[in-house]
């Protein structure tokens, strides 16, 4: 049996969690910031509603091709390669990858502005009974779909940087797409006749920007691809039949992101724009912290599989479960009580109502309660992919997918938006659950001791957290009437003061750093 390397596993991985989170922490707060301007700006009207579709049609594509099924299918075939075959063979197979997805990437991008019309139609068809916004989002959608093809490359490279432990500018390239985004509002719309196309413009230069950093970094580090055309290549031929099931399997929750929005489209105006803008402060705690885990395990799962240490597989998927629930759990309820109060500090200027917060926050609290699903699913996912078995997480996926829908039709009458953003979060959870069952079915997860009393400190620690911040909250119409400053230094004392209540109160029922950052001996 190979020798276990404990405290090693969880010190590395933890500290390339952080650092990942740090850069990722940084393109975040960028993005509220971008999405902050956007409000002030634009509002919640027609037209933002029309971008955000115009803008999630691409980035759907982008984690179906880029982010989702391509990393998930590429980074355990090129760690097993990396493991087991020499240098020349792996660069071979970078080659060949980077060649093959350059072209069918192409093929793509021409398809879908050529098809922006149905693919408008197919995303968010209440459009149709109103030309102008549709005809508006299917301009957008030319704009913003080539953002694919600079996005999936840029996912590619980053892919092969992971996969050499070079986290930190796969993390921060994100950043130039908000920079980029937040200069045309600013600088660029005030002199367009649609000032809003300045967004979609935004888009294509930060994708163009996103790429070019990676490609500089991939030269630096002397992992730079040459692509070849050598569709034949078993590496290649291994990582199409691996992705092209993954392209619904790791993309469930995008997938239902996208039937919210289809839905949405026959719901009242600023529908769209209020899941929106609730769903980029759900993504800020999980950009952060559960892309940053799921990024770092995968090489390591990936490495562990090859190299059948299948009791390092199985603390590495323990310890992230663990750490998983020690920072979602606040961060939900957190994101639930203070949803108004975020949503006014950060949104609230220019165009953007008290009524557009009040929505905004319904969808908000729903969608903070899947919260520890969608990062659940992030760091399970990867216990399948880095044995390269896509299959079941496809099955899972499909039954994820069918729940939503179902939830969505039960949930929208009575809910309206915030319906669709509770189907969602419950999906996540049905999704997760069946992952982890199956993982502990097959002997792969083999949970270490102590499960029920960390998870009975969390929640207690999280419990009292909320009923403390409740009695210091405001109500909604005193945000409203605050201006900027005045919001900022009463949101971020409320905040803090949740952090250290949440510490505190685990430090009193008994949970201790170690419970986290190394595995216990096994019983």
């Amino acid at each position: 049996m190979p020798r276990r390397r404990r405290f090693p596993l969880s010190k590395n991985l933890l500290r390339s969690t952080m650092l990942v989170g740090q850069m990722t922490l940084v393109s975040r707060i960028l993005g509220l910031v971008r999405d902050s301007v956007i409000a002030a700006v634009f509002g919640a009207s027609h037209e933002t509603d029309a971008f955000f579709v115009a803008f999630r049609i691409p980035n759907l594509f982008r984690r179906l091709f880029a982010e989702g099924a391509f990393s998930q299918a590429f980074v355990p075939v090129l760690g097993a390669y990396k493991a087991q075959k020499t240098s020349e063979e792996t660069r071979a197979l970078t080659n060949a990858v980077t060649g093959v997805l350059a072209v069918i990437l192409l093929l793509v991008t021409v398809a879908g502005v050529l098809a922006a019309p149905v693919v408008v139609a197919a995303a968010a068809p209440g459009f149709l009974k109103d030309p102008d916004r549709f005809r508006l989002s299917v301009t957008l959608l030319r704009l913003t779909f080539p953002y694919l093809l600079f996005i999936a490359l840029t996912a590619l490279l980053a892919g092969i940087l992971n996969t050499y432990r070079h986290f930190a500018i796969p993390a921060f390239t994100p950043t130039l797409l908000n920079v980029a985004i937040i200069g045309c509002a600013v600088w660029l719309a005030p002199h367009l006749a649609q000032p809003i196309m300045a967004l979609a413009v935004g888009v294509l230069v930060g994708g163009i920007l996103q790429l070019s950093l990676q490609i500089v970094a991939a030269h630096r580090a002397g992992i730079l691809p040459r692509p070849r055309w050598n569709p034949a290549h078993p590496g290649v031929q291994r990582i199409l039949r691996l992705m092209l099931p993954a392209v619904f399997g790791v993309s469930v929750a995008q997938l239902n992101f996208l039937v919210d929005t289809l839905i949405a489209s026959f719901l009242r105006e600023g529908s769209i724009s209020w899941l929106y803008f609730s769903d980029r402060l759900m993504e800020f705690p999980l950009g952060i912290f559960g892309v940053a885990l799921g990024t770092v395990i995968l090489p390591s799962l990936s490495e562990h599989h090859a190299v059948g240490d299948d009791v390092l597989f199985s603390d590495t998927l323990d310890w992230s479960l663990r750490l998983v629930l020690l920072i979602t759990i606040p961060s939900a309820v957190g994101l639930a009580v203070m949803a108004g109060p975020i949503l006014s500090t950060l949104f609230q200027y220019g165009r953007m109502s008290e009524l557009d917060v009040i929505m905004s926050a319904r969808s908000l609290v729903t969608y903070a309660f899947g919260l520890s699903g969608f990062i659940l699913v992030k760091v399970l996912a990867p216990g399948f992919f880095s044995r390269q078995d896509v299959r079941t997480p496809v099955k899972i996926g499909v039954v994820a997918l069918v729940s939503n829908f179902v939830l969505n039709l039960a949930l929208v009458v009575p809910m309206q938006h915030a319906g669709l953003a509770l189907a969602t979060s419950i999906a996540a959870f049905i999704n997760a659950g069946c992952l982890l069952h199956i993982l502990r079915k097959r002997q792969i997860y083999r949970p270490r001791p102590g499960w029920r009393l960390f998870l009975a400190r969390l929640s207690l620690a999280a419990a009292g957290m909320a009923l403390l911040m409740n009695r210091l909250d405001y109500s909604q119409s005193q945000w409203t009437d605050w201006h900027m400053a005045a919001r900022a230094l009463h949101l971020g004392p409320l905040i803090l003061f949740g952090i250290v209540a949440y510490a505190s109160l685990c430090f009193i029922f008994g949970l201790r750093p170690q419970h986290v950052a190394q595995p216990g001996p096994r019983l």
